[in-house]
Formats: C-alpha cells, sequence, structure tokens
C-alpha cells in the first residue's frame, strides 16, 4: 500500500484536520466540512481514517531491541494524579550514569509513536522516560481518538504538575547523571517550554516541537537552552511565535529556532500523511546534536 502524504491532500483539508486533532471542531463537523473534499470514491469518514495515525505504517526501534532495557515505570505526584506512570527506557549495555530525557506526548497520552521516540533517545545514550498523563483515567486507551477525549478531562495544572513530577524522578534516578531535558510534541511542546519555566533549575535543555508559548512575562524565568522548531504551515502555534522570540531577546534566553519550510504541524509524527521526511530526520539530527551539547 503507498502511503499517504501531505502533498495528497488540499492544504484546507489538513488545516480542517488540524482543527478536529487539536479539539477546535468536533468530529461531526470536520466529517461535514470534509464532505467538499471527498472524490473519487473518497467519503469524509475515509478522509478522516486516511489523515489519522496508523501505527503500522512506523517503528524506528523495536519494543523488543536488545540494544534497550525498557520498563513501566511508577512515579509519585502528590500535586497532580497521585501514583503516575510511564515509560523508562536506558542503553541496556551502559556504563555508569546517563543524561536523562523527559519525553511528553501530544494530547492524546502515551500512544505508541511516543514511545518509539523514548526508545530512540535510549539508542542515542539517554536514560528516557515518557509519562502518560492518563494514568488517573486508566492510561492510553489504544485509541488516539479515545486518548484525546479522556485528555480533555484532565486538569492543565494537575498535568504540570505530573510532569513537573516526572522530571524531578528523573533527576532524582541512580542511573541520572544530574542532567535532564526535555522534548515534547504539539501539547508536549508547550509543556516543554512550561516546565523550562516552572522547574528552571531542572531543565538544563528543552527542545518543543511545534509548541505553544509560555506567557511573556515568563520568560526570562527560563534558564534553559531551548531548540524550537516550527512548522511553516502551522498557523495556530506560530501565531504566538513572534512575541516569544522578542521575550527570548529580551531575557537574554539562549535559543535556536528552526522553522521548516512546507511542513505542517505534526511533521516529525511518522504515523501520518503530515509526516515531513526531510524536516523530521533534520530536526532529530539537530536535536540529537542540541542535547549532545547541553546534557553530556
Amino acid at each position: 500500500m503507498n502511503r499517504k502524504r501531505a502533498t495528497d491532500f488540499d492544504q484546507r483539508l489538513l488545516d480542517l484536520y488540524d482543527d478536529y486533532a487539536h479539539g477546535r471542531i468536533q468530529r461531526r463537523d470536520f466529517l461535514q466540512n470534509a464532505a467538499r473534499f471527498a472524490a473519487g470514491g473518497m467519503t469524509a469518514e475515509l478522509l478522516l481514517a486516511s489523515l489519522s495515525p496508523d501505527y503500522s505504517l512506523a517503528q524506528q526501534v523495536a519494543k523488543d531491541d536488545v540494544r534497550l532495557r525498557a520498563e513501566y515505570q511508577e512515579y509519585a505526584s502528590p500535586q497532580g494524579g497521585g501514583t503516575m506512570r510511564g515509560y523508562l527506557v536506558r542503553p541496556a549495555t551502559a556504563a555508569g550514569k546517563l543524561p536523562a530525557v523527559l519525553v511528553i506526548h501530544e494530547n492524546r497520552g502515551l500512544n505508541p509513536y511516543i514511545e518509539d521516540v523514548t526508545r530512540r533517545l535510549a539508542i542515542a545514550g539517554y536514560l528516557a522516560f515518557a509519562p502518560d498523563a492518563l494514568t488517573p483515567l486508566g492510561g492510553y486507551p489504544g485509541s488516539d481518538d479515545e486518548g484525546r477525549t479522556l485528555q480533555q478531562k484532565r486538569d492543565l495544572e494537575g498535568m504540570t504538575q505530573d510532569f513537573i513530577a516526572g522530571a524531578e524522578f528523573l533527576r532524582s534516578h541512580p542511573l541520572c547523571s544530574g542532567k535532564v531535558g526535555v522534548v515534547g510534541f504539539c501539547f508536549g511542546g508547550g509543556m516543554a517550554n512550561t516546565l523550562a519555566v516552572r522547574i528552571p533549575d531542572t531543565i538544563a535543555a528543552a527542545v518543543p516541537f511545534y509548541g505553544r508559548q509560555p506567557a511573556k512575562e515568563d520568560v526570562p524565568k527560563i534558564k534553559a537552552a531551548l531548540l524550537l522548531h516550527y512548522a511553516e504551515l502551522d498557523k495556530n502555534v506560530n501565531a504566538g511565535w513572534p512575541a516569544y522570540e522578542v521575550a527570548l531577546k529580551s531575557g537574554q534566553v539562549r535559543y535556536t529556532a528552526h522553522i521548516y519550510a512546507g511542513a505542517n504541524h505534526g511533521f516529525h509524527n511518522d504515523t501520518t500523511p503530515r509526516y515531513d521526511e526531510a524536516a523530521a530526520k533534520l530536526a532529530w539530527q539537530r536535536t540529537l546534536d542540541f542535547f549532545r551539547a547541553h546534557l553530556n
């Protein structure tokens, strides 16, 4: 089966799906508006299915890769969800302590794509940990649509406390060198920015992928080095970038920003048509180089 690409779809349909994926419109609204793009035997339902994640399409590091040690780990988040759960992965043959990276999922819980990203970081030599914000609601339910609905039921501050606790869990882990970075995608990109503000003495390096920006008055609190990835066609998230850049410069925060030409929101997620292979590979290599410079 030929893999669909963003260029196979009208950009207006991709923008409509972005509204649906982020909860700005309901499923019925998407289907009603997508109907005008249905042609050649396609229906609105089929368009939605073709735009949604298909986790059979991409897995870069197998779950049972012998180079890794992976487990699901509980940790305490007393100000958030209580007892939380996450996916902890490390190199199997690591000698000594490791720099650590917290991985923050999108707006649908700890899905297979985020678990794979966590394994990719472990392969690169990091102690990687991906909390599941859906833990108090039973965890990622196996469906992104259901996961999105569940995550909307959680309080933002509660989830923020869960990721703060996840970062502190990593920093105090016996295998951690004391250096902690964070990478996040979509909702997780915004949360990566938030953690850089909220726990500046813990986060040494932050990499938000197409993440919402913090309030400008909070930007001077950031001590971490930042690597910011944006997609050129991501109008909603990019609207906050000019003011963020002004605040970063004013606050003398160390940052590097890249805007990937022709890329859509979610371009790093290799399970959907919005995946942009060239942009994703370049952004990931830049991410690894950045962590190597600031965490090792």
